[in-house]
């Protein structure tokens, strides 16, 4: 059974930054595609960034590029999601995923494609 542990979160100031973490159990991370969600405080969850099992490409949300990165280690079975000038709107509840699963790129950002998740960890910003 695979399992997925994130790391704690926290609270960061605005414009400070976090490496979230995400080990795999139960399974190699390199067989899975892994992602990042996030909820806030009444809203849905949303998509943040995925990275695809074999070619290992990349896709994340709009409202994160430039400034969170998604990437693996393979040897640790641990994926990552470095998170950069952070904002208030980032706050939230930040959720790691996986599937065995191959999906096209822009299929990624669904969360239903995903069977496994973490038990989430709270990120706030706040001064």
């Amino acid at each position: 059974q695979v399992q997925l542990v994130e790391s704690a979160g926290g609270l960061v100031q605005p414009g400070g930054s976090l490496r979230l973490s995400c080990v795999v159990s139960g399974g190699a991370s390199s067989g899975y595609s892994m992602a990042w969600f996030r909820q806030a405080p009444g809203k849905e969850r949303e998509f943040v960034a995925a990275f695809r099992r074999g070619d290992n490409k990349k896709v994340s949300a709009d409202s994160v590029k430039g400034r969170f990165t998604i990437s693996r280690d393979n040897v640790k079975n641990t994926a990552y999601l470095q998170v950069n000038n952070l904002k208030a709107e980032d706050t939230a509840v930040y959720y790691c995923a996986a599937t065995n699963s191959n999906y096209i790129l822009a299929a990624m950002s669904r969360a239903e494609g995903y069977e496994y998740w973490g038990q989430g960890t709270q990120v706030t910003v706040s001064s």
